[in-house]
């Protein structure tokens, strides 16, 4: 990157700048006009300068010039205008030039502002992209935080600074050299006197503000490690909540916003100090002009006419002084922060921009073998944790790697997956070296994937397909609207120096996916064939049942699925175990549902506060006390929590019982606990309206045939059916408009996917109704043409910052899948499934190989692994220990030596 930022501007908008330079060149005209009109005003119409007898008339815009060489004349004898006539002549043309300067400014300020964007623009795109050509070993030593802060925040000054570097000085200097012209013209002393002054702050004020340039590097640079800091605690949350370190981590804070706290009050300190300074020199001169100019005056050697517009000329000295003082202090303060990005962005080695080229076929080129020649790699502390590795991977080979001690199997597959430089030898692909190679190669013949592969956010989708996204097939978005503007957009990418191409055409890349047979539901084959294999299927069709479909957005789905919801409900009949439902049904009470829900019947798509909200708020007890049904649940009440009381008194919060009694808390069995012995100890004591709600909403969370304390009699069932008419009769605007109340025909969009196709409770009664269910509805879903539409609704599923909403496993599992979509010649697979139970890494291990074998391109495998056992799937065996191979062979041969190997296996 260019060292000076001035230099970096220049480079990048220098036809602009000359442009907008001759557009300052000639505003100073109309500029310098508007200083000797308010003299001219004064000394002629107003003092009669020119008008002494009745009735004169003078000349209004009367000129001569001769044209020098040829001896041309041009001239033009005026208007001629009376006194009156004059004076509002001559003020409208002051006032033309007021709006003539005022549009100049305009246009430069706006041409400035498009500039300096353009500009920030240019310099965030190009920080980004040194960020995509950072080797591995700088990205592992950049704080996450800090980058995309400077990103974000520091290098937003130069886009304000980018359209004042070189107008600005021009401008302002033009004006300032203009007034201080005007006035020097008018009175040579008085000229003098605003020279000595503007030199004064010129020399004085820059010297000052030193101190605020220091203070302000400070409070960037603690202010970058703050965000850093910052990042670290959302990032290491768990941990920090895990060791009980949360306190340090406020100690930690509270020390650094301490230390921006004292900078920043230097830096007011400093600030107000040149401020009270420069005022001082600014208000110092119109008192010189007054006094002295005003001796003048009255002597006779200055009219009245000239002091004034000496004095109006000053009032436009100031400002573009102090701007260009400003100016000066902002130059210094953005080259102090160029360098500082600088620094951050300009490592010791960059990627070839070339290799990174833009290609939407992959580049001419051998592909094999997959070799490294005596590889050596280093870690952070420049140990060896390979050592002169010498390996040929062949075409169609599966290779198991091992590591005995050390992680010197880990390190080689990083190599071949360019996620760890080589400290000294070579990673080969075909006859090139490996970093020799374009990524538009590298990038798709070699696929890598490892248990900390990170996910962005997106859906499950984007990041399954994200590895197909090597370069757009279609230049634009098939939904681009505006022609016109996309015409715009690119243009301005184009003069920024940034890319052209739109994130919204498509960019997925069909012909490198796994399975390509050139028919058009190759990708959808890939999708399925590759969540099958990794077994990540069931999870996607889960998060699908635990979504919310919007039925006005997905008509034709939901209207299936309430088709389905009457199939499930036939099969399960036809199976003989229609019982395991209980559907909802208006006229009668569900058994398996809670009192509220039953006298909710709707389903509520809303926060847990809303939830309470519907299910036990005022509104709740005022329809429970009009349906005379409180004291009845009142009663119900007594009994549950004398039941509740006597079971769960000592048992600790942890104990499992604890689990079936769902909204009951430890804090709540106290409270009941105190309340019966209370009531026992003096039976007639008033109990208080609080009191009484809590004991009914025991009731209203109560289920029969799950806690079985027979206190929900049929009288009390039908009573509370009788109330759901009563419930929705005046319930408010706010609660109607977020329920849906249960009807078997319409889909409800406030409840999940599988609430609507089961569209009612599962018995208690029957432990394993929900494996019964799933069988069933899983053949229907197949039959109906509705796994696909399922798939795609769980493939839509929001996996959150860094798939934090996804569990470990699924993470695992996702990588490995993201991995197999792509058809490349090598799968290097670094331990990516650390931690799963044996029998499911055997049976992935096996449906990948699998899966990669039907692939008629004949790809390599090789499988960093971390159960040797496993080993025995594939043709070769790869034994590291303390960073160098050991043993090489086929699982037979080297199980059948006293080896390493044979000792791992055992």
């Amino acid at each position: 990157m260019e060292k000076n930022l001035l230099r970096y501007i220049w480079n990048h908008t220098r036809p602009h700048q000359i442009f907008i330079l001759g557009i300052v060149l000639l505003s100073m005209i109309p500029y310098f006009m508007a200083f000797d009109l308010p003299k001219q005003i004064i000394n002629g119409p107003i003092q009669g300068g020119g008008f002494e007898t009745p009735g004169a008339t003078k000349a209004f815009l009367d000129f001569s010039y001769t044209i020098p060489v040829v001896q041309w004349s041009i001239s033009f004898d005026g208007f001629d205008l009376t006194r009156l006539e004059m004076l509002m002549a001559l003020s409208a043309v002051f006032l033309l030039l007021v709006i003539i300067n005022g549009l100049f400014k305009f246009y430069i300020n706006n041409f400035k502002g498009k500039l300096g964007e353009r500009l920030l623009r240019r310099i965030r795109y190009e920080l980004v992209d040194r960020l995509l050509r950072f080797p591995p070993t700088t990205m592992r030593q950049v704080r996450a935080a800090e980058v995309s802060s400077m990103v974000k925040d520091e290098v937003e000054p130069f886009g304000g600074f980018t359209g004042d570097a070189f107008v600005q000085p021009a401008l302002l200097g033009g004006q300032a050299m203009a007034a201080l012209f005007f006035i020097i013209l008018q009175n040579l002393w008085l000229g003098l006197i605003a020279g000595l002054m503007v030199g004064i702050q010129i020399g004085i004020i820059p010297k000052m503000r030193r101190r605020l340039i220091d203070l302000g590097r400070q409070r960037q640079i603690t202010a970058r490690h703050l965000a850093g800091k910052v990042g670290e605690i959302v990032d290491g949350i768990d941990t920090i909540h895990a060791y009980d370190t949360t306190n340090y981590e406020r100690a930690d804070i509270s020390y650094r916003l301490g230390q921006i706290y004292r900078i920043r009050y230097d830096l007011y300190y400093w600030k107000f100090l040149v401020k009270f300074v420069n005022n001082f020199l600014s208000q110092l001169t119109p008192f010189l002009f007054y006094s002295i100019g005003g001796y003048f005056a009255l002597r006779g050697t200055l009219d009245v006419g000239q002091l004034v517009a000496v004095i109006n000329a000053y009032k436009d000295l100031p400002g573009p002084l102090k701007e260009l003082i400003d100016w000066d202090q902002a130059r210094q303060d953005v080259q102090v922060k160029y360098e500082q990005v600088r620094e951050q962005f300009e490592p010791g080695q960059l990627l070839d921009p070339a290799l990174q080229t833009l290609s939407l076929k992959m580049p001419d080129h051998i592909p094999h073998p997959l070799s490294t020649l005596n590889l050596t790699i280093s870690d952070g502390s420049g140990a060896h944790v390979a050592e002169n590795v010498t390996l040929k991977i062949d075409i169609g080979e599966t290779v198991a790697m091992v590591d005995n001690a050390g992680i010197g199997a880990e390190s080689v597959a990083e190599a071949f997956g360019r996620a760890v430089w080589p400290t000294s030898g070579r990673v080969m692909l075909g006859e090139t070296e490996l970093l020799e190679l374009p990524e538009a190669v590298t990038g798709r013949q070699i696929t890598y994937a490892s248990s900390d592969s990170y996910f962005f956010h997106g859906t499950l989708k984007d990041n399954l397909l994200y590895g197909l996204k090597h370069a757009p097939s279609t230049p634009e978005p098939e939904n681009a609207d505006d022609a016109t503007a996309r015409r715009w957009e690119i243009e301005e990418a184009e003069r920024a120096g940034n890319s052209i191409h739109h994130p919204d055409a498509d960019w997925i890349d069909i012909r490198s996916t796994s399975v390509s047979t050139g028919g058009p539901d190759d990708l959808a084959r890939s999708i399925t064939g590759a969540l099958d294999a990794v077994q990540l299927t069931p999870d996607v069709m889960e998060l699908a049942l635990h979504s919310f479909v919007d039925p006005k957005e997905n008509p034709v789905l939901t209207e299936r699925v309430v088709q389905m919801r009457f199939a499930l409900r036939e099969e399960l009949d036809k199976a003989g175990i229609g019982g395991i439902v209980a559907h909802f049904d208006f006229s009668t009470y569900n058994k398996e549902a809670t009192v509220r829900e039953n006298l909710l019947f709707a389903a509520s798509r809303q926060t847990t506060a809303f939830d309470a909200e519907v299910a036990e708020g005022e509104y709740v007890f005022e329809v429970l006390k009009t349906a005379n049904l409180f004291e009845l649940l009142y009663n119900m009440g007594l009994t549950i929590a004398e039941n509740v009381v006597e079971i769960f008194a000592g048992l600790p919060p942890e104990h499992p019982l604890f689990q079936q009694m769902e909204h009951i808390t430890v804090d709540d069995i106290g409270f009941y606990q105190q309340f019966m012995q209370k009531r026992r100890r003096k039976p007639g004591l008033a109990v208080s309206e609080n009191e009484r709600k809590a004991i009914v909403k025991l009731s209203l969370y109560y289920i029969e045939p799950r806690y079985r304390f027979g206190v929900l009699s049929k009288d009390i069932m039908d009573q509370i059916v009788a109330a759901r008419d009563l419930f929705y009769t005046n319930l408010p605007a706010a609660l109607r408009d977020r329920i849906e109340r249960y009807d078997p025909h319409r889909y409800m969009g406030a409840a999940t996917l599988r609430e609507n196709i089961l569209f009612g409770k599962l018995t208690h009664r029957s432990p394993d109704a929900p494996v019964k269910i799933r069988k069933i509805a899983a053949r229907l879903t197949r039959e109906m043409g509705l796994y696909d539409s399922f798939i795609d609704l769980g493939l839509s599923y929001d996996v959150g910052a860094s798939g934090r909403r996804l569990t470990l496993v699924q993470r695992h599992k996702l990588s490995l899948a993201r991995a197999l979509i792509r058809r490349s010649n090598y799968y290097i697979f670094n331990k990516p499934l650390p931690g799963l139970d044996r029998r499911v890494q055997e049976e992935i291990v096996k449906n990948v190989l699998q899966f990669l074998q039907e692939q008629d391109n004949n790809p390599s495998v090789v499988w960093v692994l971390s159960n040797t056992s496993l080993s025995r799937m594939f043709h070769r065996v790869i034994v590291f220990d303390r960073g160098s191979v050991v043993e090489d062979g086929s699982y037979e041969t080297l199980d059948m030596k006293s080896g390493i190997f044979r000792t791992l296996v055992a």
